[in-house]
């Protein structure tokens, strides 16, 4: 089919860096609200004068502590105006800020810290229960008793420095980790002249930020993504969606993934408005923020909305601020009044690079919108590259400027085709007006609540019970959640386990969001539905567990 590419795209009339991008908003939107975070009883809130602010002096201590330019910097945060102006701050120097997740365990944390060569972290001690110094010491062997500012560890060569958000002096066997306000206190070492002078030699074409993510494989992905991408894609997108600076979002994805990044910070940069944060989704709780802070968008999962209007005192709240109603983010019942976006994006693509508009022709019930403008998309054989006519069933590609620089380590030919295009994995058709129709993963990911699980990471951290000799995951269908995470397993002869009991060990191995919802035990590999190659047909096992497992 021909390429896919309906309108022009709409770009800024400044060059797109994050140093021009926060002085920017700082003169346009100065004292709107950027930021705000409920936090247990306190509520935190950052304008967009004070993350100007606040980011240059971060910058200017990190100029002063040796960072520049290419330096890879981790951010290990909550959503909220720390985090936002961190990333503010390592970006507008020309550093590259490695988005940690807050969700990883040590194992899953240290491969990241090593893969992404992070040479200064700035992290949170403790968040919600979690004491994150502990995480780090678990992640990093040999970081107890190193250094500060001097670390050197053979299991990440690169790792020199580590800033903590604290409100307590590390304890004397932690002289490996700084108070983050003791690196705040060196920003007079540094002028606004020579920040001026950094930010001059950061270009749109710079990388700006490392985003890991899953994908379909068992190895996590390092997204790299630049500067002129990430605040072009925001301005092309916010007049698709009729974001103003009147709106506030109420945001309960976390900003170290691409939806938070450029669904909602970027998006708000670049049109003034409010995003609105909760360090624990609590329905109840979530309920009196929206309508406290007269939300207007609430970006989240459909299992989320549901959790809302699910919720007992539902009924007596004020909504009125919310331009579409709670029940038409996880329901399509609502009328053709309600205006329901549909879209189709990926961490590579910074995020959607399909959306569904007003002006757009009438689109089926299971349209994913048409080509944003200024990105191409075309449907290819799997097995032969070769492009398929409207209405074929095939792989989704695209190309256009919001797509990644590239996967961190890896050469550029294992991301893009000779002409520039990105196999998504992803199945679908265009049909004659250029609805693209989504008909799921060409691999075995598993989509559960938003997020991407790679069967394998957690297969591993069930095979490392003693009991355990195989286990195979999946995802099997759940109206809200999408896919549900469930595995089978084959157990050592003669062994037994509870099933909950293997649910409660991975636990402490893997991402919460990845634990098996389900575990079911098998009997031998006589239950295990094969393919002619001898491979486990996954598809069947997916039945097989289905029908074993209670469903909502």
């Amino acid at each position: 089919m021909s390429p896919v590419s309906p309108d022009s795209a709409v770009f800024p009339d400044f060059t797109p860096t994050s140093g021009e991008a926060i002085r920017w908003t700082s003169s346009t939107f100065g004292a709107n609200r950027l930021a705000v975070r409920h936090r247990g009883g306190g509520v935190e809130r950052l304008t967009f004068a004070d993350a100007a602010t606040r980011s240059a002096e971060l910058a200017k201590a990190l100029l002063a502590s040796g960072v520049g330019k290419g330096t890879h910097v981790g951010v290990l945060a909550p959503n909220g105006p720390d985090w936002i102006v961190a990333m503010l701050a390592v970006s507008r120097i020309g550093a590259v800020a490695v988005l940690l997740n807050t969700y990883n365990k040590a194992g899953e944390l240290a491969w990241v810290l090593r893969h992404a060569d992070v040479q200064v972290l700035l992290t949170v001690d403790h968040h919600l229960g979690h004491d994150y110094l502990d995480r780090l010491e678990a992640a990093v062997p040999d970081l107890a008793g190193q250094c500060h500012e001097r670390i050197l560890v053979e299991s990440h060569p690169f790792l020199r420095a580590v800033w903590a958000w604290s409100t307590a002096e590390p304890s004397p066997d932690r002289c490996w980790v700084g108070r983050h306000d003791a690196l705040l206190a060196r920003a007079g070492q540094a002028s606004n002249a020579i920040l001026t002078a950094a930010e001059a030699e950061v270009s749109p074409a710079d990388a700006m930020t490392i985003v890991y993510t899953s994908g379909s494989t068992s190895v996590p992905k390092g997204v790299v993504h630049g500067h002129g991408a990430a605040f072009r894609h925001a301005c092309n997108l916010n007049p698709l969606r009729e974001l103003t600076e009147a709106d506030v979002l109420y945001c309960a994805m976390p900003l170290f993934w691409i939806g938070g990044l450029s669904y909602a910070l970027t998006a708000a940069m670049m049109c003034g408005a409010t995003l609105v944060f909760h360090d624990q989704f609590e329905p109840g709780a979530a309920l009196d923020i929206i309508e406290r802070e007269r939300v207007t968008i609430v970006l989240g999962w459909p299992h989320l909305a549901k959790a809302l209007a699910d919720h007992p005192t539902f009924a007596g709240r004020d909504l009125s601020s919310l331009r579409t109603p709670i029940k038409a983010l996880f329901e399509r019942d609502e009328g053709p009044a309600v205006p329901v976006a549909s879209s189709l994006g990926m961490t590579e693509t910074l995020g959607p690079h399909t959306y569904g508009r007003p002006a757009d022709p009438p689109p089926a019930t299971d349209s994913y919108g048409r080509s944003i403008p200024g990105i191409e998309h075309k449907v290819i054989d799997p097995f032969t590259a070769e492009d398929l006519p409207p209405g074929s069933e095939g792989e989704i590609c695209v190309r256009g400027y919001s797509l990644m620089l590239g996967l961190y380590k890896r050469e550029r030919a294992d991301a893009f085709t000779v002409d520039g295009w990105l196999r998504t994995g992803d199945r679908g058709w265009f049909d004659t007006d250029g609805h693209l129709h989504f008909q799921g993963r060409m691999g075995d990911v598993i989509k559960t609540s938003g997020m991407n699980v790679a069967p394998r990471d957690v297969e591993l951290a069930l095979e490392a019970s003693a009991e355990v000799a195989l286990a195979f995951v999946t995802g099997i269908p759940h109206p809200e959640r999408g896919e549900d995470v469930v595995a089978g397993v084959i157990l050592q002869p003669g062994a037994t386990v509870d099933p909950d009991e293997l649910r409660a060990r991975v636990k402490d191995a893997i991402a919460s969001y990845k634990v098996p919802r389900h575990v079911v035990v098998l009997d031998g590999h006589s239950e295990l539905p094969l393919l002619d190659s001898g491979k486990v047909d996954r598809r069947r096992l997916a039945a097989i567990l289905c029908s074993r497992v209670e469903q909502p």
